[in-house]
C-alpha cells in the first residue's frame, strides 16, 4: 500500500511557483507570437521578415537615386549596418509597451501579474531581432555582400547595447501607458523622429562638428557609430561608451521603479 500511495501523492503536489511562472511566460510568448498579423504563428514571420524588406527599400532608394556608401563600396551592408540597431531599439522599446496594453486583460487571473506581460514581451522580441539579422545576413550572402565585420567583438556589442537600451526605454513606456495611454500613439512620432536623424542612410561623423556635437546627444546615433565601427575602425567617430551605459542603465532603474510605484498602483 505504500509504494501505491507515494506515486499518488507526488503527482497530487501543487507546482512550484518556478514551474507555474515558467508556464505562464510560455503561454504568454505563444499568445503573442500568435496574435502578431492575422491571428496564427505565419503572421509572426510579418514581423522578422520586415528588416529585410526595410533593407529592400532604403538600397533601392539609395540606387535609384545614384547615391555611394560613405563607408566602403557595399551600400547593403552600410544600410545594415545602420538599419537594425535603429529599428532593434525601436522595435522593443516600442512592442513591450504594446505588449502590456494587449494582454492587460489576462491580468486578471490570479497567475498573470503585468510585469509578466512585460518580460514575455521582452524575450519575444530577443528573439525575434536575432532571427532579424540571421535573416538579414543570409539575404547580403545571397547578393554577394559579406556581412562579417572586420572587428566583430565590436559590433554585436554595439548590437546587444541596442537591445539593452530598447528594453530600458520600453519599461519606462510601459510605466507612463499605464497611466496615460495615448503615450503608445505619442510615442511612434518619438521614434520616427529619433530614426531619421540618427544616421541610418547617412554618416554622422562626416557632418559639421556643430551638427555631429548635437547629434551624438541622441544615443542611437552612437549605437549605429558603434557597429558600423566594428566595419570599419578607421571611422573618424566619437563613441562615449560611458553615457550609452549611463542612458542603459538610468532607463531600466527609472522603468522598474515605475513598475513598482506606478504599474503597480494601477491594478
Amino acid at each position: 500500500m505504500t509504494t501505491d500511495v507515494q506515486p499518488i501523492q507526488s503527482r497530487l503536489q501543487p507546482p512550484s511557483y518556478l514551474d507555474v511562472y515558467l508556464r505562464v511566460l510560455s503561454a504568454l510568448m505563444l499568445r503573442d507570437m500568435r496574435s502578431r498579423f492575422g491571428g496564427n504563428y505565419w503572421g509572426y514571420l510579418v514581423q522578422v521578415l520586415w528588416p529585410c524588406a526595410h533593407l529592400a527599400i532604403l538600397v533601392g532608394a539609395m540606387t535609384f537615386r545614384g547615391l555611394k556608401s560613405p563607408m566602403g563600396d557595399d551600400t547593403m551592408v552600410f544600410i545594415a549596418t545602420g538599419a537594425l540597431p535603429a529599428l532593434t531599439f525601436q522595435y522593443i522599446s516600442r512592442e513591450v509597451m504594446k505588449g502590456y496594453m494587449i494582454h492587460k486583460p489576462l491580468t486578471y487571473f490570479p497567475q498573470v501579474k503585468r510585469f509578466d506581460t512585460v518580460v514575455a514581451r521582452i524575450l519575444v522580441e530577443i528573439v525575434s531581432s536575432f532571427m532579424g539579422v540571421c535573416l538579414v545576413c543570409a539575404v547580403l550572402l545571397c547578393f554577394g555582400s559579406d556581412p562579417v565585420p572586420v572587428d566583430i567583438f565590436t559590433s554585436i556589442t554595439g548590437y546587444l547595447t541596442a537591445i539593452a537600451l530598447g528594453i530600458g526605454v520600453g519599461t519606462i513606456n510601459v510605466g507612463i501607458c499605464s497611466v496615460f495611454p495615448g503615450w503608445a500613439i505619442g510615442y511612434i512620432l518619438v521614434t520616427i523622429t529619433l530614426y531619421l536623424t540618427s544616421g541610418v542612410y547617412f554618416m554622422a561623423c562626416y557632418m559639421p562638428e556643430e551638427i555631429y556635437y548635437y547629434m551624438r546627444w541622441n544615443p542611437i546615433t552612437q549605437l549605429i557609430e558603434w557597429v558600423r565601427l566594428g566595419y570599419d575602425p578607421t571611422l573618424p567617430v566619437q563613441i562615449d561608451y560611458l553615457y550609452l551605459f549611463g542612458w542603459v542603465f538610468g532607463s531600466l532603474t527609472i522603468g522598474l521603479l515605475m513598475e513598482r510605484f506606478v504599474v503597480r498602483a494601477q491594478q
